[in-house]
C-alpha cells in the first residue's frame, strides 16, 4: 500500500536526521494506517471472509417462476388491460 510506504520512508529519514519525536509519531500514524486498512479491507488479512447462510425471509407470500408471480389473482382481475377505444 502507497501509504503504508511512504510512512515507513517517512520513519527512516526521521531516525538518520535524529527526529524521535517526529518517528514517534509516524509510527503511530502507521499502526492506525494499518488497523484502518485491516477493518477496511478484511481479505488482506489473509484470511477467509465469513459470509454466513442465507435465510428465507419470514411471511413472504409471493414466489417467482421464471420472472412472473406465483401468487394467486383476485377473483375477477383482470390479467391484461382492457384496450382504450
Amino acid at each position: 500500500m502507497e501509504i503504508r510506504e511512504n510512512l515507513l520512508d517517512r520513519i527512516a529519514e526521521a531516525e538518520r536526521e535524529g527526529r524521535l519525536g517526529e518517528r514517534e509519531g509516524l509510527r503511530v500514524s502507521l499502526a492506525g494506517a494499518k488497523a484502518k486498512i485491516g477493518r477496511i479491507d478484511p481479505a488482506a488479512s489473509g484470511g477467509p471472509v465469513l459470509l454466513g447462510l442465507p435465510t428465507p425471509r419470514a411471511n413472504r407470500t409471493t414466489r417467482t417462476c421464471g420472472g412472473r408471480s406465483t401468487r394467486p389473482r383476485r377473483a375477477g382481475a383482470r390479467r391484461w388491460p382492457s384496450p382504450t377505444t
